[in-house]
This record gives structure tokens, sequence and C-alpha cells, in this order.
């Protein structure tokens, strides 16, 4: 459980966290979400393989500078294990990734799950960011149903969305509004054999209110900052459970390296 003071329930929400969504720029997938993705909610991003963490944190990374709480600030909290595991978070990669980032960035790294929690919790009280990227690796016993109530009742006040990126865990009882699986896809190709924009293959998993188990093959428009239905007939892609090998050339996201 995460080790935070119990709530003070007797505050109000804030009912504008609860209209605002983000669009992502897909029409079929848009409309799934009612909207968009919601403000001041946790949105649960896994790695359908751990072979897929970069595809995974790089879908984030593009949820998080891109799409949610554009051009308010951003927390991407790690634990120092992550370093570790797939090396740092570097401005320059993020930026040639996304095509532009937040206002300001500030990455926080965390001993270990109880402190990464902690930090967490604390960075959605405040109303001042746009969005809190917290990236779990492995099971992580602590980020239970009830820590992640706690964390939802965090950012439902103050209006701060949560992408929680899980890597190397399997989905568990949460409080996130929606849960997605990500993985690596093939791009598109380029005139001159150039390098194709990021591709990936999104299922959503779960989502609490509203259609679930649809997947998409989406692609990055770095230019407009937005994503794009990679399917030549617009509609939405059946993503097989065991992800066969398909045709083409699998885009390798630029690394998500950071400051530590």
């Amino acid at each position: 459980m995460i080790d935070v003071p119990p709530p003070d329930i007797s505050l109000p929400l804030p009912e504008k966290a609860a209209r605002q969504r983000w669009p992502t720029g897909v029409t079929t997938l848009d409309a799934a979400l009612g909207g968009g993705l919601a403000a001041g909610r946790i949105h649960e991003i896994h790695a359908a393989d751990p072979d897929d963490a970069a595809s995974a944190g790089g879908f984030a990374a593009l949820l998080a500078a891109g799409v949610v709480g554009r051009g308010k600030p951003l927390v991407w909290l790690r634990e120092r294990g992550a370093v570790r595991a797939s090396g740092i978070i570097q401005a320059e990669g993020l930026l040639e990734l996304c095509g532009t980032l937040p206002r300001d960035c500030l990455f926080v790294l965390a001993d270990d799950a109880p402190a990464l929690l902690r930090a967490g919790h604390d960075a959605l009280r405040c109303a001042d960011l746009g969005v809190v990227l917290l990236e779990a690796r492995g099971p992580m016993p602590r980020l239970d149903l009830t820590a992640s109530r706690r964390l939802l009742l965090a950012a439902e006040r103050s209006g701060v969305t949560l992408l929680l990126l899980r890597i190397g865990a399997q989905p568990v009882p949460s409080a996130a509004d929606t849960r997605w699986s990500v993985s690596a896809a093939p791009s598109r190709s380029l005139p001159a054999n150039a390098p194709g924009a990021p591709t990936f293959d999104l299922a959503l998993l779960r989502q609490r209110a509203g259609p679930s188990g649809l997947s998409w093959r989406l692609e990055w428009n770095r230019d407009q900052r937005i994503f794009q239905d990679a399917a030549l007939s617009g509609a939405v892609v059946p993503v097989p459970a065991d992800r066969p090998a398909a045709g083409g050339t699998v885009v390798h996201l630029p690394a998500l390296p950071t400051a530590a």
C-alpha cells in the first residue's frame, strides 16, 4: 500500500476535470473514448511484451508531451533501477520523438517503489502540472487497488492526468479509467528508404465507462503532433494475441534516455 496520509474526502472534486478530454486525432479511437482521454484520471499503459518496453515508453511520452496537457509542465517519475535497465531520458531524444516539449520537464528518480508512489501522489496534488508520467517496472505489489484509488483521488482534485506506464507487469485490478497494451508495429515505407513514422499496435484492454476490446494500428504525425490511423482503410485493426511477425521494418524509437 502507498505510504501517504489518508485523503481528506471533505474537499469537492472539480467538475472541469471530469468533463475535459484530450483527443488523440484518430476519429474511431476518440469516439470509443467519448471524445478523447479524460483529464484528471489514470490511464494505464502496458508494454505487451518486455521487448516492447521502448515502444510503450515512446507511446506514453507522445501522449504526455504531445497530446495530454499540451503546453503545461510534465513530471516523469522513475525508479533508479529503470535507469540501469533502459538508460536515461534526454531532452533532445524526447524533442526528436515528439516534435514538441511541454513548457517544463521534470525528471524524478526515486530510490524504491514506496518513494516512487509518494512522489507520484505529491505531484498529482499540484494543479499547475499538465501530466504526471509514472514509470513502474515489474509487478510492484505496493501499487495495488487501494494505492491506485488514492492516486486517482489526487488526480481528480487537481485535474492533473496520470499516465501509469507498466513494464514487465501483468494487469491487476486498479482505479484506472483506461488500460492499454502497446507493442511495436511495422512502419510505412517512405521514399529513398527513409525511416518511417513511429508506429504502434494499440489495444484498449479495459475502459471504466465505454467499449473495450478494440485495437488500432497508429502512427505518430510529428508535424501535426497527433496520432493517425495507419490502416489504409481507416478501419480498426485487430491485433493477434500471439502477435506474429509482420512484413516491413519495425520502427526503432529514438532512445528515451534522462538526465538523472
